[in-house]
């Protein structure tokens, strides 16, 4: 399997995935390549971007540009920036470092409420008054209570960094988010039109920064091949604005498009003007078609013998796809970090749910327990596509080797471990050689509330350093959840949940709404489960999803067996992945999923749990069917 070459390989992370962390494509793609022989390097240019933007060298082009808008054109948000922009300038690089972990004593300054300049974002704090407030009307004390400074402050510095977000997004880059930038331009879109518009327009000051930092980067490492790995739609755009200034300044560099969303959307594609910006797309998991790919730059390999890989030939997409089997999970190797500046990322404090907070919060390392999904099965799930259908699993000390492996590189024991649903089987036997060997870790994931995960497990989980446990209650419903073939019950959750709580891991559930022929009465019913959920201290955090039909679901394959009728698609050239549908039902899920996110922001801060669900409604619902003492119930049962 060597793939000894000369050829140096770049990997880059475009802007945006997240802040906290590295997106962990491109650490598993340069380990891997690094083991093979190829001189392979990677970069973070989202964090780059991040950090040039909001600095005292980035400030100053900002306000440039909030000046030059008309005064009548002004927000409130953005007069509030230009009225205290030299306390804003004064104070950006601190609050970056503060953020960084690399100035902690700046946390009493900003805790104070003195130090920072504070713009509409900081309105949200009155969201957190306790109507029997205890601490004299500071809605942070309440929060995080009389010790909480660090915390507290980081949180500020979170709602400053926003409000400078909110002015880069009005005078600089409407399109600009920290996450979803420019997400509109790609995700779903049939067409290349509307991304090969905002391609071809006058660089924004968010573009002309970017394409500094990307030359920069090949300046400084000289690749020969450039692979852009692209997990969300928002960070298509940055991808090929990467490519364009590439392609302009070295065309001889090979570049290459792979990641989640080519691997959902592209699967399909037909618009050559994609590779006016690159030369090869893949698909799936990039190690076996990057070792053809770069033996067919070598010349050992023809292009007919490429593996799962896009091309441009006589101005037509062309798609070969050479029988060679994956490379093993268990023969992958271990993620690499090396090159990225794991001491520059920003540990942000969006919500304070001690739950949802890991997402943005801490520097964690990405792991994978195993290949794909055990079960395979959820009718919501893209479940005919690669990184669900193909189940690969690897030793328990194998996996320990990488983690103790990944500690020694970065010094960091944190893990989150980003399987589509961690196997109940494999991380009892991780949590048993975590035990036996002693390696100290904390770690988080994703698992399917089965009945697997009983007490026992759950507390030596616990043991190995399990701090945190996420997981599908989905439409908590068991006629919906049998629809959709989630093999789970809301009473068989309750007690699984319930166990995860008791051994002291916090857990979140992923909910949805809008599934085919979900009532008003189902949606009624699944949030007093959710209510008794929290009551009962089965759950302490969850996030409301609107159900999205894709086409490599079964009910984009099949919807007819799920009592729905796909409208029809345009002609599709570029991106395919949502189709809409109509459902009989009729049910106003926009009203619907008003009433169940405002519920669930206040389950979460402990409020509300007394109240009738149908307060939270804006419209006439009916009763939950429900019986209040459904939840402890099941919890008696067990």
């Amino acid at each position: 399997m060597s793939a000894l070459t000369a050829l140096r390989v770049l990997s880059i992370i475009p802007p945006m995935t997240q802040l906290n962390t590295p997106y962990p494509s491109t650490a598993y793609l340069t380990g891997f390549l690094r083991a093979q022989g190829v001189a392979a390097m990677q970069e973070d240019l989202a964090l780059a971007l991040v950090l040039e933007l909001f600095s005292t060298q980035g400030l100053p082009a900002i306000h440039v540009r909030a000046e030059a808008m008309p005064a009548p054109m002004r927000s409130p948000q953005l007069q509030h920036f230009l009225a205290c922009y030299p306390q804003y300038l004064a104070t950006v690089d601190r609050v970056i470092a503060f953020l960084q972990g690399r100035d902690t004593t700046l946390a009493h300054r900003i805790a104070s409420r003195g130090f920072l300049p504070e713009g509409a974002r900081f309105a949200a704090l009155d969201n957190y008054v306790d109507p029997d407030d205890p601490y004299g009307g500071d809605p942070l004390a309440w929060a995080f209570g009389a010790l909480g400074t660090y915390d507290r402050a980081r949180h500020l510095a979170t709602l400053y960094l926003n409000d400078l977000a909110d002015v880069l997004r009005e005078a600089v880059d409407p399109r600009f988010e920290f996450v979803r930038y420019a997400e509109s331009l790609a995700m779903a879109q049939p067409t290349f039109e509307p991304l090969a518009q905002a391609l071809t327009a006058v660089p924004s000051l968010v573009d002309e920064t970017l394409a500094r930092l990307v030359e920069a980067s090949v300046t400084r490492h000289r690749p020969d091949v450039l692979l852009l790995s692209v997990p969300f739609p928002g960070s298509v755009y940055a991808a090929f604005r990467i490519a364009q200034t590439v392609r302009q300044r070295w065309p001889k560099i090979r570049i290459v498009l792979g990641g989640g969303f080519v691997n959902t959307e592209l699967r399909e594609l037909r618009e050559p003007r994609v590779f006016d910006y690159f030369d090869f797309i893949t698909l799936d998991d990039g190690e076996r078609p990057l070792l053809a790919l770069l033996d067919h730059l070598d010349g050992r390999r023809a292009a007919g013998c490429l593996v799962r890989t896009y091309v441009r030939e006589e101005g037509q997409v062309r798609y070969y796809n050479w029988p060679e089997p994956d490379v093993p999970f268990a023969e992958v190797g271990t993620p690499t970090w090396d090159g990225l500046p794991i001491d520059r990322y920003l540990s942000l404090l969006d919500m304070l749910n001690p739950m949802h907070r890991l997402w943005s919060d801490g520097r964690w390392n990405k792991l994978t327990v195993a290949h794909g999904c055990y079960w395979k099965k959820c009718s919501f799930c893209d479940v005919s596509l690669d990184y669900i259908s193909r189940y690969e699993t690897a030793s328990a000390e194998l996996l320990v080797d990488r983690i103790e492996a990944v500690i020694a590189e970065t010094g960091q024991t944190g893990f989150h471990f980003v399987d589509e649903a961690a196997p109940p089987k494999m991380l009892k036997a991780l949590a048993e050689e975590l035990l036996r060997r002693r390696v100290t870790i904390s770690w988080w994931g994703n698992v399917r509330f089965e009945k697997s995960f009983t007490p026992e497990l759950c507390r030596l989980l616990a043991e190995s350093g399990c701090i945190a446990i996420s997981g599908g209650l989905e439409v908590a419903s068991d006629r919906l959840l049998k629809l959709m073939k989630k093999g789970v019950s809301v009473d068989q959750v309750a007690r699984v949940t319930h166990a995860f709580t008791e051994a002291g891991i916090l857990v979140h559930a992923y909910l949805m709404y809008g599934f085919p022929t979900q009532t008003v009465q189902d949606t009624v019913d699944a949030l007093e489960y959710v209510r008794q959920l929290f009551e009962n201290g089965c759950i302490q955090s969850g996030f409301f999803h609107r159900f999205v039909c894709t086409v490599h679901s079964p009910v984009g394959q099949d919807p007819a067996a799920y009592g729905v009728q796909l409208r029809p698609l345009p002609d599709i050239t570029f991106a395919k992945n949502d189709v809409g549908f109509i459902d009989p039902t009729g049910t106003d899920h926009e009203a619907m999923g008003r009433a169940l996110n405002k519920a669930l922001y206040n389950y979460m801060h402990g409020i509300g749990l007394d109240l009738d669900v149908r307060q939270w409604f804006d419209v006439r619902v009916p009763k939950p069917r429900v019986a209040r003492q459904f939840i402890v119930r099941a919890l008696q049962a067990q």
